[in-house]
């Protein structure tokens, strides 16, 4: 049985999961600032969990992004220095693919299976939403992407929402964050939420495996992150407007 390493660090939340002959060995802990410190000691601990080593390894997956900026740099570097290392080729997933599975597999512990679209929209900070829309592919029963990741306001991801014209599910945080903005419009098609995650490195493992079964892996010096936003930070005068338009509407 293929042997499979994945670490993701593109939320808040570090995620790192391998898939091995005896089943999934995941890791979950509080991400951001911390990840780049932890990823490294967590993923060898993971492996010792599971009685491997580095060299049992196939291949090396990582979040790609969108997400955090450091975070996906942390993810992307540690991942490129052991598959460097130990000679080993790389799987790049989405990152909001991870969203969107996590949600089917929700779904799917509940008894019940997602159909049609799977929207993904994340809380990207600064008034703004990563999103992107996906769906189960025919041939081999994974996620597939239908609408590339974007960077979204909340009216113009609210707008391309309320004119899909079948039910379909919307996952990720920003269904907390913008609660009112993205909440269904009257006459809009059927929407199931899904607003928070069960488990990201489960949700991991699922797209790891997937993406090596489609023959996705890549020499690691070709892995780099995918960032959508090519501005990270607000200026000052940028952030006293935010929250002056806060504050105006009472949010």
């Amino acid at each position: 049985m293929t042997v499979l390493l994945a670490l993701d660090s593109s939320t808040e939340v570090m995620a790192i999961a391998l898939s091995s002959p005896s089943g999934d060995f995941v890791f979950e802990a509080e991400g951001g600032p911390q990840a780049s410190a932890r990823l490294l000691p967590q993923t060898h601990a993971l492996l010792a969990q599971a009685g491997l080593r580095l060299a049992d390894v196939d291949a090396i997956a990582f979040g790609r992004g969108p997400g955090a900026f450091t975070g996906l740099r942390a993810a992307c570097a540690v991942v490129q220095g052991l598959a460097f290392g130990a000679g080993k080729p790389v799987l790049a997933i989405d990152s909001l693919m991870l969203v969107a599975e996590d949600a089917r597999q929700q779904a799917a512990k509940q008894g019940t299976q997602l159909h049609g679209l799977i929207w993904v929209a994340m809380d990207a900070r600064m008034g703004e939403i990563y999103a992107a829309a996906f769906q189960l592919g025919a041939s081999h029963g994974g996620l597939v992407e239908h609408h590339a990741a974007a960077l979204y306001k909340p009216a113009a991801l609210a707008a391309l929402l309320n004119a899909e014209t079948e039910a379909f599910a919307l996952a990720g945080s920003a269904l907390l964050v913008f609660a009112e903005q993205l909440a269904p419009a009257p006459g809009a098609p059927a929407r199931s939420d899904w607003p928070t995650s069960d488990s990201r490195a489960r949700a991991l493992a699922a797209l790891a495996r997937q993406a090596w079964a489609q023959g996705a892996a890549m020499d690691a010096a070709l892995a780099m992150p995918v960032y959508v936003r090519d501005k990270v930070a607000q200026t000052t005068q940028e952030r006293l407007d935010a929250r002056r338009a806060q504050a105006a509407s009472g949010t």
